[in-house]
């Protein structure tokens, strides 16, 4: 439908238009985008299969939401791009507060503009964009930031009594009507809140001091929550979650490549640093599997999970490291180090809830004790696995780089070396050369590097080396022969 010439209510009734309801809308949009096998949420990945079939049932039976899930699993994102799937524009009645719509209007302003001017009502258009109204629920939220209060001011310049709907200033859901309704972090909002909420969602009528309008607001509601908040902060009054059709439950993702995915999509880069630091795909795997590891971590509370934006923030601060590293040394290019990922711990200890014991301990040693668990865990996939003990007789793959350590005074690897020099001080450690060799011959040249302090890190995770950090970057040891020297 063109709408360029359509302004007033007879020519919208000319045009044919047919008024439907939000959530009717929804469904018929979705409709038609599962017959034409195309994608209705965008930019989401690793619910494919579990999250988003279960909301697209909902949408089509017209329900309200709630997207039920620890933080960082994208509820509301999934909530914004439902916008999508609303027609572009709508008709409303120019200047009405509520956007009603001119062929069914509910507001006293509309009714009365409509039955003085009849077909020549001045109607508006409202772009899909402009239909989307998101609050977070916080204990100071009020009825009336939510539904409405009487407006003295109004009363008094329009000499109305406070029993006259007119003097009503509406809040935020009525101004919402015909949109899409987020309320954030649902079991925040105070139990009296959420009751005030039931017949919005069920009667369609507001009750606003004292006196009840009767005003049925076309609402596609959708809520979020933690599990968490169940026990420690509130929780969603029974009667409020037997009012929402359909409780989704999200997730994290299920696998490395589906987190390396949504790391590559939401990381912020600047495009000169994406062209100056080359990642090894082993390090983007290495820096997923720290999130893994932390859902898993003894030190970590798993009722408050472990966001998907930690590891974006962290991917962006592992860039940073190894840019700022090639800027002190004046070089236009540079590979991602092994050693770059302590200029992620910031990243992880902000991000993540402890328990008593991690608190013991501290969230520096919890965040190098993940970086280690995520070593360990990767590197079975890619060398022989070490044991931790060995018979008299037996011999390993790595004997000769254990032997090499036990033989040299230290090995040092300072944060600042430049590329040549960093690649210098690899090489020159032969044994490490025979493992790559060996057991990694197709690698990558620009990924050797990386791979090589990899097997360092992993020795020392296995206790077969000892590695210390100095003031300008990090030395590794012979186990025995650091022990002894400490003595």
């Amino acid at each position: 439908m063109k709408i360029d010439n359509i302004k007033t209510l007879g020519q919208l009734k000319e045009a044919g238009y047919v008024s439907k309801s939000i959530k009717e809308e929804l469904r018929s949009n979705l409709k038609e985008k599962i017959k034409k096998d195309e994608l209705a949420f965008t930019g989401i990945h690793g619910y494919e299969n579990s999250v988003i079939p279960q909301l697209e049932r909902a949408i089509l039976s017209k329900h309200n939401i709630n997207l039920l899930g620890l933080r960082g699993q994208a509820k509301t994102r999934l909530a914004r791009l439902m916008v999508n799937l609303l027609d572009e524009y709508i008709p409303v009645v120019q200047g009405s507060e509520i956007n009603d719509d001119p062929l069914k209007p509910i507001s006293r302003f509309a009714t009365n503009l409509i039955e003085e001017k009849g077909d020549d009502t001045p109607i508006s258009w409202m772009h899909r964009d402009e239909r989307f109204f998101e609050k977070l629920a916080t204990p100071d939220v009020t009825v009336a930031d939510l539904i409405g209060d009487v407006d003295p001011i109004k009363a008094a310049n329009l000499k109305l009594s406070y029993a006259d709907d007119r003097v009503i200033h509406f809040g935020m859901i009525p101004r919402a009507n015909r949109s899409i309704f987020v309320i954030n972090e649902l079991p925040d909002l105070q139990a009296r809140i959420q009751v005030a909420l039931f017949n919005i969602l069920q009667e369609g009528d507001i009750q606003i001091r004292g006196f009840k309008l009767r005003l049925p607001l076309d609402m596609q509601f959708v809520f979020t929550a933690n599990p968490e908040d169940y026990t420690n902060r509130g929780s969603i009054v029974t009667p409020l979650k037997d009012r929402i059709g359909s409780q989704i439950l999200t997730h994290y993702p299920e696998s490395i490549e589906i987190a390396k995915t949504i790391t590559a999509q939401e990381a912020k880069l600047d495009d000169r640093q994406a062209e100056m630091v080359y990642v090894p795909e082993l390090a983007k795997d290495l820096l997923e599997q720290i999130s893994f590891e932390a859902r898993d971590s003894e030190y970590i509370d798993h009722k408050s999970g472990v966001s998907a934006r930690m590891s974006i923030t962290a991917f962006e601060n592992l860039l940073s490291t190894a840019e700022r590293r090639s800027l002190k040394n004046g070089e236009e290019k540079t590979i991602l180090r092994f050693s770059d990922f302590l200029g992620v711990i910031p990243s992880i200890t902000g991000k993540v809830e402890l328990v008593y014991e991690g608190e013991q301990e501290g969230a520096a040693f919890v965040a190098m004790e993940l970086i280690g668990s995520a070593t360990k865990t990767l590197f079975d996939e890619y060398f022989p696995k070490i044991e931790k003990l060995k018979r008299p007789d037996e011999t390993t793959p790595y004997d000769d780089l254990v032997e090499w350590f036990f033989e040299s005074s230290g090995f040092e690897l300072p944060d600042d070396l430049s590329e040549q020099e960093y690649k210098e001080k690899l090489d020159s450690v032969d044994p490490l050369q025979k493992l790559i060799e060996k057991y990694q011959p197709e690698v990558d040249a620009k990924e050797k590097y990386f791979m090589m302090e990899f097997i360092l890190w992993a020795l020392v995770e296995y206790k077969k080396l000892s590695k210390q950090r100095f003031a300008k970057g990090l030395q590794f040891k012979d186990l025995y022969g650091s022990y002894i020297s400490g003595l």
